[in-house]
């Protein structure tokens, strides 16, 4: 099956009447003080005495200007240090589930709850020892998690 050819001003993905804020021009002086300062912190040079008089130059003003009209657009808070709330609740979740692994590695379970999980359930032996090690090895409540459905 042979496609028709696309005219030379559409362009697949893109949206002509949506305009990207990488393309469009700042607006306001105020709006072109945030996107240098902006861009300032992005430009990484191997040279140090250049970064460091970059360092000084940044003007901070616009610099806070431009954090809190992100924290607008995005509806997250952004702290001074950078780390925002979205960031903290990832890393919170992530330790969450750190301590959850090693919680679940000390359970020790017994090579014949595996083999009866397997048996009955159809289940291979990774999935086995998952089941019983997140039911404290218990057979009897690892077999009705897996067979009662989630609700």
């Amino acid at each position: 099956m042979a496609e028709e050819p696309q005219p030379p001003n559409i362009h697949e993905g893109v949206d002509p009447t949506e305009e990207t804020p990488a393309t469009a021009p700042p607006a306001s002086a105020e709006d072109r003080k945030a996107a240098a300062a902006l861009s300032s912190l992005d430009n990484q040079n191997d040279d140090s005495a250049a970064q460091t008089t970059k360092a000084k130059n940044i003007d901070q003003e616009a610099l806070a200007k431009a954090i809190s009209r992100l924290e607008l657009s995005t509806g997250a808070k952004v702290e001074p240090s950078g780390e925002s709330e979205n960031m903290k609740q990832f890393e919170e979740r992530r330790r969450k589930r750190r301590e959850e692994k090693e919680r679940l590695a000390k359970v020790k379970v017994d090579a014949g709850d595996v083999a009866l999980l397997i048996q009955e359930l159809e289940l291979s032996k990774t999935k086995a020892t998952d089941l019983l090690k997140a039911h404290e090895g218990d057979a009897v409540k690892a077999m009705r998690a897996f067979v009662t459905a989630p609700v």
